[in-house]
């Protein structure tokens, strides 16, 4: 940080990248870039990395940038093929992201730095998988956040149930003690379809398979229809719309009004409820979602982020340390306990066993999964055949019919540059 002016007048003056290794500058100090996302990180965090980083490391300045979500695939491809004004050694990026900037190029491959030094073996799945590609692992798990079920304490006391449900037949027959006069057993909206993406892996299914170099959307498999065929059940047992997702309108405000015994939603949403209806403070539980059987837990999406390292760096040794910490126990546990995230490793679900909320999404996080591996699944959220589809069936049409032509979407968005 302590550059960062001096810095700032040596690239508008020479057009260089940053300051370590200036010809002729007299400083030994290396400046390092890191690009976290808006609300990944506390500004306390931040200050507290930044900190001990530096102390460990006397010869770096670490600048810290904060960037807005919105736009940033235009920002990070600008730094990755040299085209952009601003330049960065690590960036922040989503999961998901990661494989449009792997078909982009220009990330560093990080795969023995992980194998020999980051504990790849432990990282979460559905953090470590969108972050590879044949093997090579260009993106690090960072930090994961999955959904949970929030319920009403008191509304399940008042229904006599006294453990939480362990398998979905246990949790489909609570939910029908639940499901009474206006108390509605969950608030499921019929268009939620990363709650149905859980569903579909637990049978074992797929959104979509890349097959001789095509993407092949799946959801009209048996596997995938089972999926839907359970949500369809669940999704019956309150009064969510058909016809909408989970934010039209938000479940949050539906759940504040009282009468809803659970949602699916990311353990944060608590504190809305909470928010919106003070009465309810002390009042809310989470636990993962139930899988098919006793003593599993049911598959979840995995939110999250990936750091990764632009091949144009010029401190890529320097880069490595800053992962090495970010990615270090002590870390991990401060940015998990102090955002309520799950650490990017499965070893390191202890650290957060005092928060329940985070506890429950680490339980399910082990089970994470991301989705299909492509450059284009951005343009498959844009235009989600996935949701009508849902809508289809939960109105009662023809199940294979409507999950053909969602399926046959799917591979047309995924496979449209091939």
């Amino acid at each position: 940080m302590r550059f960062l002016a001096l810095c700032t007048a040596l690239v508008a003056a020479t057009a260089l990248t940053g300051c370590g290794g200036l010809s002729g500058s007299g400083s030994d100090t290396q400046k390092v870039t890191l690009w976290l996302m808006k609300g990944s990180a506390s500004d306390d965090f931040v200050r507290k990395f930044t900190a001990s980083f530096e102390k460990e490391h006397p010869g770096i300045d670490l600048e810290v940038r904060i960037q807005e979500w919105t736009g940033i695939g235009a920002k990070v491809n600008a730094v990755l093929n040299g085209t952009g004004k601003e330049s960065a050694d690590v960036i922040e990026v989503g999961n998901t992201q990661v494989a449009q900037y792997i078909e982009t190029g220009g990330l560093s491959e990080l795969t023995l730095e992980g194998l020999r030094t980051w504990g790849a073996k432990d990282w979460l799945k559905g953090l470590a998988d969108p972050g590879s590609i044949n093997g090579a692992q260009y993106g690090i798990p960072w930090y994961a956040a999955n959904r949970v079920v929030i319920y009403h304490k008191d509304l399940f006391a008042a229904a006599g149930i006294k453990e939480l449900p362990r398998n979905r037949q246990e949790w489909i027959t609570a939910t029908q003690k639940l499901d009474k006069g206006d108390q509605q057993g969950i608030y499921l909206a019929g268009q939620n379809w990363y709650v149905l993406s859980g569903f579909v892996w637990d049978e074992g299914g797929e959104l979509a398979v890349e097959t001789g170099g095509l993407w092949v959307g799946t959801l009209d498999s048996e596997p995938a229809l089972a999926g839907m065929e359970f949500y369809k059940k669940l999704q019956a047992l309150g009064d969510g719309p058909k016809d909408a997702d989970e934010e039209t309108p938000p479940q949050a405000e539906v759940f504040a009004r009282g009468q809803v015994a659970q949602i699916i939603a990311p353990p944060g949403q608590a504190a809305q409820i909470e928010q919106l209806n003070p009465a309810l403070k002390g009042k809310l539980g989470f636990f993962p979602i139930p899988g098919k059987t006793t003593g599993t837990y049911g598959s979840v999406l995995t939110g999250g982020s990936d750091l990764i390292i632009p091949e144009r760096t010029r401190n890529r040794a320097a880069a490595v340390d800053v992962i090495t910490a970010l990615v270090s126990e002590k870390w991990q546990t401060e940015l998990a306990r102090t955002m309520s995230y799950v650490p990017n490793k499965t070893t390191l679900a202890p650290v957060v066993q005092g928060d329940d909320g985070a506890a429950a999404m680490a339980q399910g996080a082990a089970q994470g999964r991301a989705t299909p591996k492509s450059a284009r699944w951005a343009e498959v959220e844009a235009k989600n055949p996935i949701k009508p589809y849902m809508t289809a069936v939960l109105t009662g049409q023809d199940p294979k019919q409507a999950a053909r032509a969602a399926s046959d979407t799917l591979g047309k968005v995924l496979s449209s540059d091939r």
